[in-house]
């Protein structure tokens, strides 16, 4: 299939460039050219967005290119429920081959909407928790892709190697993201044994997320895989700023928005890792039995000038370490 994808991409790219295309012989049928993929990203932030873009490269790599061969129709709701829905009910009345999920949220609704044709998912962290599979190893229907699933203990570990005086860290996260809930469980179970408490916030939006990290008394903030709150970053480190208090996130992007660092998912390229799923099963692998991965590396970033707007320093041997710095 990936060798037929390259030809189609191959003679697209000849006719673009004013060559006649080719009549099939009599008695052939000329097979479907465009792949077509309905696709939604719960909200705007850059991290998602280099999900997409990744996504993109990737397909094009294997064959399948925007603009030829392959149509993409993005929806963002804006992280609007009613909108979301309504958006997989549509899809689901529509002739796309296929349907990308870019977080939980977005996941949770096709998946409901949609049975009867193939869902991949980026960006989803339990995605067990969230009911979109029945194990990570077996999914068990038409719904798999990549998780970002990170290990929370490490993150809050690096919190206490950048400033071993915090006691107190605090977690402002949305109350209907089940991957955020998820997380700050863990956080929670993780804390103790790093000698740390753990202080949350729930938000139902964004336009919550200032309020909510002020109402915190708090060494440090933690920002977890959360699109509600990331969407907001500049209002924690706006706090963060002013109390003095470090604030660590769980992607790179927003240590370039802003955070001290982040111990991160290089979400470009679990972009790329769910378009090679995807790939998969345009080739004829079954979602129901292909497993759904996790990222396949992390990355610490860094952005010592941010830090020291909160009153820290980075450690030296902190940013020997960091894979990229700010």
């Amino acid at each position: 299939m990936r060798r037929y994808l390259a030809a189609v991409a191959a003679a697209a790219l000849l006719a673009g460039c004013g060559q006649p295309a080719q009549e099939p012989a009599p008695g052939e049928t000329t097979p479907a050219a465009v792949t077509r993929v309905g696709a939604v990203m719960v909200v705007s932030h850059p991290s998602l967005e280099a999900v997409y873009e990744g996504f993109l490269e990737e397909l094009a790599k294997g064959g399948l290119i925007e603009g030829q061969n392959l149509e993409v129709d993005l929806q963002n709701p804006q992280g609007d429920q009613a909108t979301m829905t309504s958006i997989a009910n549509t899809f689901a009345s529509s002739d796309y081959d296929y349907f990308l999920a870019i977080a939980t949220p977005p996941a949770q609704a096709l998946a409901q909407a949609i049975s009867d044709r193939p869902v991949v998912f980026a960006s989803v962290t339990d995605p067990v928790a969230a009911g979109l599979v029945t194990s990570m190893e077996a999914p068990g229907g038409n719904v798999t892709g990549t998780s970002d699933q990170l290990p929370t203990g490490e993150q809050l570990a690096l919190i206490k190697e950048i400033d071993p005086s915090v006691e107190t860290v605090g977690i402002v996260y949305a109350s209907g993201e089940v991957n955020a809930q998820v997380q700050a469980e863990k956080a929670m179970e993780a804390a103790p044994g790093l000698g740390l408490e753990v202080k949350t916030a729930t938000v139902v939006n964004s336009s919550e997320v200032q309020q909510a990290a002020q109402s915190l008394d708090v060494d440090a903030y933690f920002v977890l895989v959360d699109n509600t709150v990331v969407s907001a970053l500049e209002a924690i480190v706006q706090v963060a700023e002013q109390k003095g208090s470090l604030l660590v996130a769980s992607d790179g992007d927003s240590v370039a928005r802003g955070a001290a660092a982040a111990l991160a998912t290089d979400y470009k390229a679990q972009g790329a890792q769910t378009a090679r799923i995807l790939l998969d099963i345009i080739d004829g692998a079954d979602p129901a039995t292909t497993p759904v991965q996790t990222q396949e590396s992390l990355q610490l970033v860094v952005n010592p000038d941010a830090a020291e707007r909160m009153g820290t320093t980075l450690p030296a041997t902190v940013v020997a370490e960091a894979a990229v710095t700010y």
